[in-house]
């Protein structure tokens, strides 16, 4: 017979001096959590193909410029934050920080983890590659960098975030990201006109 202790974590002794109430929070059954991580794991182990995907994605968004321009970005936000929302919402659980690094994580959105790290795992990773704090949630950066393994890009996982905005949180990444390279294109060509004259 084994007398082994049952390990006690932080999370256990917070979970049971917590004062006992009817309250329980919207949204957060163990059934709907195991759904977004079955499809964010998903998700991890297709990161090449997605990869593939959003640079032809990002390509479309670019050459469709003009139209954001024309229309307005402050006009195009409402729809394209909406469609964002939703498509990443089901595919990376994203919290819609507005500053998408998912190509950089391996296709794991480092905003779901529950003490929002941006930068690499805590010292708590479990030994199984579980959440410190959410035991039966797979880490999101041990899944980073499987994720990240598989694609091109994969030393993008080495590169430090900068601190999340607050400011930008529910705001489309894709045209943040679409203007910016649209006004990198716009300066490579001035440069380039620059220097024939």
């Amino acid at each position: 017979m084994s007398d082994a202790k049952p390990v006690v974590t932080q999370a256990t002794l917070v979970k049971k001096a917590a004062p006992k109430t009817d309250f329980k929070p919207a949204g957060v059954s163990p059934s709907r959590r195991q759904r977004s991580y079955s499809v964010r794991l998903w998700s991890v182990r297709h990161s090449r193909f997605l990869e593939w995907f959003y640079a032809r994605f990002a390509n479309v968004f670019l050459m469709l410029h003009p139209v954001w321009k024309w229309l307005g970005y402050h006009r195009a936000e409402g729809p394209v934050t909406f469609l964002e929302r939703n498509v990443k919402g089901l595919m990376f659980d994203c919290r819609m920080c507005g500053q998408c690094v998912l190509s950089s994580t391996g296709m794991s959105c480092p905003m779901n983890c529950p003490k929002q790290l941006r930068n690499g795992p805590c010292g708590g990773v479990r030994a199984n590659g579980n959440c410190e704090v959410e035991p039966d949630m797979p880490c999101v950066w041990v899944q980073a960098w499987l994720g990240s393994q598989q694609m091109r890009g994969s030393d993008a996982i080495l590169k430090v975030q900068k601190p999340v905005d607050q400011s930008l949180r529910e705001t489309s990444s894709w045209l943040r990201v679409t203007a910016k390279a649209a006004a990198e294109r716009e300066a490579a060509q001035n440069a380039a006109s620059g220097d024939v004259k």
